[in-house]
């Protein structure tokens, strides 16, 4: 249950924090289903009095095309991956632009980097859900609450926007020092009142001084600088160690050929669960999953190691650009 005071408050915060100007112009590309596209997207504009250039699909080149006219780009990772496809893609292209914006899904260290050199621009990488709109962004500008540090991090989510409360908890509600790994709860004017007609749900899933649980894990460094490690439902427990996904499929996809990869667990009868790790190849590359392992068992503690390797064509993912990886689970969590 989200309510007007919650958007409007998020979108007065995003406002401020992305400098949204008199002239911005976005590009919008994104479906306005999700909270991305409308709650995010369409609110900036319409907050600020921004013209929007409207496209009904998703189309690189029709993108490159009109980016001249544009100051503010919103996408999710996958959209960056096939603009960077285009060869027309440069600095010409993007002379007009003023930030460039990428959420809903994490955005590889390779994307962010490759996106860097061909436009001249820095991606800011930011972290939201459903029931919180927008909490937390990689600075525009230099924010004084840290220390005015201005850098975009690749690989993170930036700092808690203001007005919003954030901490990092183990299991037993207990708060972790900086560079720990725990879940993540919230607190702010962004934060929804509880799901439709499910008390219940709603009870379990707030704590007793008022924090949302968001069901992500992840760390805050020394810094301030946030960093997702996953959701605490694909967190791997193999024979009694903690297996973070997105740390091994950090690894993996530093490898040689590799484009991206996803990491699930399965069933398995001696750990309980096991680590399957399914691959995609960069165009024209050969990756071999046993090499794959191999490298891993160089980088990783034994337990972390996948126990299978799989290269495929592409990985499921819905609207937004996710990896579903609900359906890798239950896929691979058939073989054996």
């Amino acid at each position: 249950m989200l309510s007007h005071g919650n958007l409007l408050s998020n979108a007065r915060v995003l406002k401020d924090y992305w400098a949204w100007q008199p002239g911005d112009v976005l590009m919008h590309v994104l479906p306005i289903f999700h909270v991305h596209g409308l709650f995010v997207a369409v609110h900036g504009a319409l907050l600020n009095g921004s013209k929007m250039i409207w496209m009904a699909k998703f189309e690189p080149r029709q993108v490159l095309q009109k980016l001249p006219e544009a100051t503010v780009f919103m996408g999710v990772p996958t959209l960056y991956v096939r603009l960077l496809a285009e060869p027309g893609l440069d600095r010409q292209a993007t002379r007009n632009m003023r930030l460039f914006i990428a959420g809903s899904a994490p955005l590889l260290i390779e994307t962010f980097r490759e996106w860097q050199t061909r436009t001249g621009h820095t991606i800011l990488e930011r972290y939201g859900m459903s029931e919180t709109a927008m909490l937390t962004s990689n600075p525009y500008a230099p924010d004084a609450r840290y220390g005015n540090q201005s850098e975009r991090r690749g690989g993170t989510v930036g700092f808690p926007l203001p007005g919003v409360q954030l901490r990092v908890q183990d299991d037993a509600g207990t708060s972790l020092p900086a560079g720990q790994v725990g879940g993540i709860q919230v607190k702010g004017p962004n934060v929804f009142a509880g799901y439709w007609r499910m008390p219940e749900k709603t009870r379990e899933e707030f704590t007793a001084d008022g924090f949302f649980k968001t069901g992500d894990v992840g760390r805050i460094d020394s810094d301030g600088y946030v960093t997702i490690v996953g959701r605490s439902k694909d967190l791997i427990i193999s024979g009694g160690y903690n297996v973070y996904p997105a740390e091994i499929e950090g690894y993996i996809n530093t490898l040689p050929g590799v484009a991206e990869s996803a990491v699930v667990g399965v069933p398995d009868v001696d750990f309980g669960e096991v680590g399957v790790a399914v691959v995609i190849a960069k165009p024209g590359a050969q990756v071999d999953a046993a090499k794959i392992l191999a490298a891993l068992k160089t980088m990783l503690a034994n337990f972390k190691v996948p126990k299978r390797c799989y290269v495929v064509q592409e990985l499921p993912r819905n609207a937004m650009g996710k990896v579903q990886k609900n359906l890798l689970r239950s896929h691979y969590g058939s073989e054996t």
